[in-house]
């Protein structure tokens, strides 16, 4: 018998234009209240520009829900899957919105972000309650999925995806291929206030260990604060000069910080980066992200599935399972309170 009642599941994430003329509109809806310099927003505009104006993460998140859709009427629970984001339509909102006419009073929401931090866990819940605010007291009631880090079937897809990275590479190189773990860079002064690095580090680990390979590392990339502002290090490009400067051939970049394939990815790892390695004469295999891989898909359910019933909370590793309610004081933003 489920302890919690639950009659929709909702899928929240970051948004991205589709089509030229979403572009500037989804960049300033990113960039409200920051104090950013639009000639730096047209500049990450003209990043979106050289791939016709559109993001591909709603289309992946689409393929996600769809999989889902699919995995939980084969499956169960039996429940409609919702999509709302913070920056760009379907926003969450008018997503609220749909979900009260539908009649629905209570929901549980999965974040596309694997970690804990501000970006990727608090301000999604800020997102929902202010959209909730907006809609009125009938707003469905929201509660998060945990955070799956550690979680097997996040694990082992990646392990899976960074096999298959490896195996495009010369057999007689391929022990000695680095791995370079890549993850969006955040404010140190945010970091101080979440276990962001050390879950990277620890899914890092994971498949690394899974792999047998060694050696790699955690490196961060896309960070967009002023230079006066210290974010996480090293950079991604920074530790492509290091590496090849050691000598190194053939670097497999594994984006496990980010579920799919969307702009911090095109441009910044498979445009940016591989024409660094092209100068430096280092071969870059870039990993697949977990997408809408069938264990991940079904990882999900069974967060659901373990919210609803109760029973085994699975998780590799030594740190455990995440909480399922967050404290007051978890994924504070680190900026000062005026």
């Amino acid at each position: 018998m489920a302890t919690t009642p639950y009659d929709a599941v909702l899928i929240v994430s970051f948004g991205g234009p589709e089509g030229p003329a979403d572009v500037v509109p989804f960049l300033e809806n990113v960039l409200r209240g920051k104090n950013v310099p639009r000639e730096r927003m047209l500049e990450v505009a003209h990043h979106y520009e050289q791939f016709g104006g559109v993001s591909p993460l709603n289309a992946q998140n689409r393929a996600l829900i769809e999989a889902l859709e699919v995995e939980l009427a084969e499956h169960g629970p039996r429940l409609p899957v919702y999509f709302g984001n913070r920056n760009w339509h379907p926003l969450l909102p008018d997503t609220l919105r749909h979900m009260r006419d539908d009649g629905v009073k209570r929901a549980l929401a999965f974040f596309t972000s694997a970690y804990s931090s501000y970006s990727g866990c608090r301000q999604y819940r800020e997102d929902i309650e202010r959209a909730q605010n907006e809609v009125g007291p009938d707003a469905p009631q929201i509660d998060k999925l945990r955070a799956f880090f550690n979680h097997p079937g996040f694990i082992r897809p990646m392990v899976e995806r960074v096999r298959e990275a490896l195996g495009a590479i010369p057999q007689e190189r391929r022990a000695a291929a680095r791995l370079v773990f890549t993850a969006h860079s955040i404010p140190l002064a945010m970091a101080a206030n979440c276990r962001y690095e050390s879950q990277l580090r620890e899914a890092s680990r994971l498949v690394a260990a899974a792999l047998e390979h060694d050696p790699w590392q955690v490196v961060y990339q896309s960070r967009s604060g002023p230079p006066s502002q210290p974010w996480l290090e090293p950079d991604v490009g920074d530790c492509l000069q290091a590496l090849g400067a050691e000598g190194a051939t053939d670097i497999v970049v594994v984006p496990i910080g980010f579920l799919s394939d969307h702009m911090e990815i095109m441009f910044d790892l498979d445009t940016e980066a591989r024409q660094l390695c092209e100068q430096l004469g280092l071969n870059m295999v870039r990993a697949r992200t977990v997408g809408s891989h069938p264990d991940f898909v079904r990882m999900i359910r069974e967060l659901i599935q373990e919210r609803m019933e109760g029973g085994e909370r699975p998780a590799l590793g030594d740190i455990g399972p995440s909480h399922d309610v967050c404290p007051m004081d978890c994924c504070l933003s680190g900026r000062p309170i005026l």
